[in-house]
């Protein structure tokens, strides 16, 4: 491979904006907490064929950052469910999403809780419709000095806030790792991946934070509204010829998608991100993916110089 320090495309991401619930899961250790989330979590790599994307922001508590203590003490995983807000009915996808998720695959966890982290008007009152489930067993309490419901289940209890709130995040963060192998690719992605585990308020929701198949808008087929970015598939490269857009030398790309609180944050990570991958050996070049602003108007510039002021557009 070769060791030399990637080039940085001096361009951007293209964002968009998302709704999104902030939620801590909770459990006996770290096993089943991992097997709460990763339940809770499946399926949520891409909202083009997924309800939301979602995924583990950090771990928390015991185990993870101590500095965030857990309302039961027990090891926790923060976890974000983003919809983009330019889906009709946003906020009842949100909640449909949420009440889906936590009640098929955290209430049937072992040993898990669920806990609210965005304390918002208006909210989604979550807890009781879940509390059902109870079949009139459910009841009201304060556990932690919080307001839960609690419902006796097979396993004991579970407990679960009442209310859940929400409010807007970005989608869409993007970076592109242009590498001389697969290997080199995939080795500059999952350092990116463990760099976002030292920023609170993101998360990298396709499979291990990497996405291999980054698509474009559109499609040859008239059924399909995405499709694979050909002119960014290194085996299509002679056959493409000047429409190509892989450069000679470059045989994979592999892409992290950042989703997050806010733009600054995201903007953040991005920065977190190229440091922590820019020396990679057989990383070439670090680039973005936009569609020039009819995607979203969150560019996240990859040379921070460029970035315009909060609230400002491109």
């Amino acid at each position: 491979m070769t060791a030399h320090r990637a080039t940085v495309d001096d361009t951007y991401a293209e964002a968009f904006r998302s709704i999104y619930a902030e939620v801590l899961i909770t459990a006996r250790d770290r096993k089943w907490l991992d097997h709460a989330c990763h339940a809770a979590t499946g399926h949520a790599s891409s909202s083009i064929f997924c309800e939301c994307e979602a995924a583990i922001d950090r771990y928390v508590g015991p185990g993870g950052d101590e500095s965030f203590a857990t309302p039961d003490g027990r090891p926790g995983a923060v976890v974000q469910f983003h919809v983009p807000r330019f889906k009709k009915d946003r906020e009842k996808l949100l909640e449909r999403v949420l009440l889906h998720r936590i009640s098929q695959n955290v209430l049937t966890s072992p040993t898990a809780a669920c806990f609210n982290l965005l304390d918002t008007q208006p909210y989604f009152k979550l807890g009781r419709k879940l509390s059902f489930f109870g079949d009139g067993h459910q009841f009201r309490d304060v556990r932690y000095g919080r307001k839960v419901w609690v419902l006796p289940i097979m396993g004991g209890e579970f407990v679960i806030d009442r209310r859940f709130g929400y409010r807007d995040g970005i989608m869409g963060g993007n970076l592109w790792f242009f590498a001389e192998s697969v290997d080199a690719s995939l080795l500059a992605a999952e350092r990116g991946v463990s760099a976002l585990e030292h920023v609170p308020g993101v998360i990298a929701p396709f499979p291990g934070g990497v996405a291999a198949s980054g698509s474009k808008a559109g499609s040859a087929y008239s059924f399909l509204f995405a499709s694979t970015n050909h002119p960014f598939c290194p085996t299509l490269r002679d056959k493409l010829g000047d429409k190509s857009e892989v450069p000679a030398g470059v045989n994979s790309i592999m892409e992290i998608i950042i989703n997050g609180r806010d733009l600054p944050t995201v903007c953040a990570a991005t920065q977190a991100v190229i440091q922590a991958t820019i020396d990679t050996p057989g990383l070439l070049r670090i680039s973005a993916g936009n569609y020039n602003g009819r995607l979203g108007k969150s560019f996240i510039y990859l040379h921070p110089e460029r970035q315009p002021p909060v609230g400002t557009v491109g």
